[in-house]
């Protein structure tokens, strides 16, 4: 059974919501220059999916919050859904809707929805890790959450461009609505710990909740990435000791 995404009566799911479109709003006006030859925003073209995450899994206040650095062309590009392994999301989480498409879509990476044969490599050891953990999907989100920092993906004609790959003009604006949008997560969901995931998503929760009124610990985990070697030997037994490392 497929989960359904009625009007969010509750009040962190709403919130949450709220946030994600005013975050997509705001980044859907920013311009991006060579090498960048395509952008994409699944915060609007897959935002069915999206919102029935935010309604059925950030429903109460979090314990720990995974911060990834921007959507996956297999993951969430696909699908909405941060670190979007297909099987993942649509077998274990329940969700499965209506995927559209970008407005001008990189025919080097088209979208597929939820009908994209490809895996999601990062996405499959990193739900697949939590899968193996904690059994069924709200076991593990009941005092955890997944949300990314940077909603576009990026692209090169065929190549995937990572944010911190973009000018520093470009990046100030991007970074200061996605820095306020983690703000906001933080300030509903009240986690105690941020772990990022990949050295990238923690410096940016450090920079973006420095100096604010919050009290949340940061740390890190290893990226799955397969462009990482070192992710490609153990990622799961590293990515736990990291965990245990920390107190968690």
């Amino acid at each position: 059974m497929y989960l359904a995404s009625p009007y969010p009566t509750n009040p962190y799911s709403r919130q949450l919501i709220h946030a994600a479109k005013k975050l997509s709003s705001v980044v859907r006006c920013l311009n991006f220059s060579e090498p960048v030859t395509h952008v994409y925003n699944p915060l609007d073209y897959a935002w069915e999916p999206y919102e029935i995450y935010l309604t059925h899994f950030g429903n109460s206040q979090k314990k720990i919050i995974f911060l990834g650095m921007n959507p996956g062309p297999f993951g969430m590009v696909q699908c909405g859904i941060p670190f979007g392994e297909i099987g993942a999301v649509k077998d274990w989480m329940g969700i499965f809707a209506p995927v559209h498409k970008p407005a001008i879509e990189n025919p080097k990476h088209p979208v597929q929805g939820f009908d994209c044969a490809r895996s999601e490599v990062s996405g499959r050891r990193f739900w697949g890790l939590l899968r193996e953990r904690f059994g069924v999907p709200e076991a593990f989100f009941a005092d955890h959450f997944v949300v990314n920092y940077c909603p576009l993906a990026f692209f090169n004609h065929g190549k995937n461009l990572t944010p911190d790959k973009l000018s520093v003009a470009e990046t100030l604006p991007l970074y200061a609505a996605c820095d306020a949008h983690l703000r906001k997560i933080v300030a509903v969901l009240k986690p105690e710990w941020i772990i990022g995931v990949g050295a990238f998503a923690e410096e940016r929760a450090k920079m973006a909740l420095s100096g604010g009124p919050f009290s949340v610990r940061i740390g890190r985990i290893l990226h799955p990435s397969p462009a990482s070697p070192a992710a490609n030997r153990d990622w799961t037994g590293k990515a736990i000791q990291q965990l245990l490392s920390l107190g968690i």
